[in-house]
């Protein structure tokens, strides 16, 4: 079966992570040479010209791409990858993802494998995402809609961690991660901390990040890097470095070293591939 593959966020009101998502789709567009060989009639070949697009059957690029189903394609690879997201957006994930099918069956695919990018199995990775493909796929009776594993479970995440961690000159690291209430919620976390050599703290729950800094602190720690594990920089990345300041101002003689999000990268749409291919 020939596939075709969404990429699907969390959504967010500031716009940065949608602009990185869609640089994501291209970079994982790219990286399909030599991964995949996949064979679409010429007839139904995509055609990209400026901010749109179309096929035989006229599906419009700018109408899918106001409803956040996004599509990056390259006609000599013959691979269609698109992005949804999971809230705020102006519809639905499981009417997003039924749009990109009906696209991607248009354009000679038979299959969607979706990929969630979530770093942590909290409810939307374990409830709500198989329940928007669920709906998904009763509205596509021709085309088969894969699950893929989020994200998180690549172990090669911790690889790229380390690579940001190795740009920054620091004494100890901190881990911070978004943090859920759901039991069981930091155990992909704690470890990936014991793997880094680093300690863990959380933006939502306890152990909180200031908390962790005073520790190193009174430790006798005076170059500490902050590892933030988000994959794209907005909102609460904004209030974590205004958060890093407050703390510098409240510890003037520790140097505290924020590193950037995870980010759009050749390296994370290989990992992408990994999964979509296991």
């Amino acid at each position: 079966m020939s596939s075709a593959y969404l990429l699907v966020s969390h959504g967010s009101r500031d716009p940065r992570p949608e602009v990185a998502m869609q640089q994501l789709a291209k970079l994982c567009q790219r990286q399909s040479a030599g991964r995949i060989n996949l064979k679409i009639p010429e007839s139904k070949a995509l055609v990209e010209v400026g901010d749109w697009a179309q096929t035989e059957s006229n599906i419009s690029w700018r109408t899918l791409k106001s409803s956040n189903a996004g599509l990056v394609v390259s006609q000599k690879e013959k691979s269609l990858v698109g992005t949804a997201c999971l809230e705020l957006s102006p519809e639905p994930l499981h009417e997003q993802i039924r749009q990109f099918g009906d696209h991607a069956m248009a354009c000679g695919y038979n299959r969607v494998q979706v990929l969630p990018l979530f770093l942590l199995p909290g409810m939307h990775v374990m409830e709500d995402i198989p329940a928007e493909v669920a709906i998904a796929q009763q509205a596509l009776e021709q085309v088969k809609i894969d699950l893929r594993p989020h994200l998180g479970t690549h172990p090669g995440l911790s690889h790229l961690l380390a690579t940001s961690m190795a740009a920054i000159e620091a004494d100890a690291w901190i881990l911070l991660a978004h943090g859920s209430r759901r039991p069981g919620s930091k155990q992909t976390v704690e470890a990936i901390a014991t793997q880094l050599n680093t300690v863990s703290a959380y933006w939502a729950i306890s152990p909180k990040l200031a908390t962790q800094v005073k520790a190193l602190v009174d430790t006798g720690y005076q170059q500490i890097g902050i590892l933030p594990y988000f994959l794209f920089a907005g909102g609460i990345t904004d209030a974590i470095a205004s958060t890093v300041e407050l703390l510098e101002v409240q510890f003037p003689s520790v140097n505290l070293a924020l590193a950037e999000p995870i980010g759009a990268s050749v390296e994370l749409a290989d990992l992408i591939w990994d999964l979509i291919e296991k």
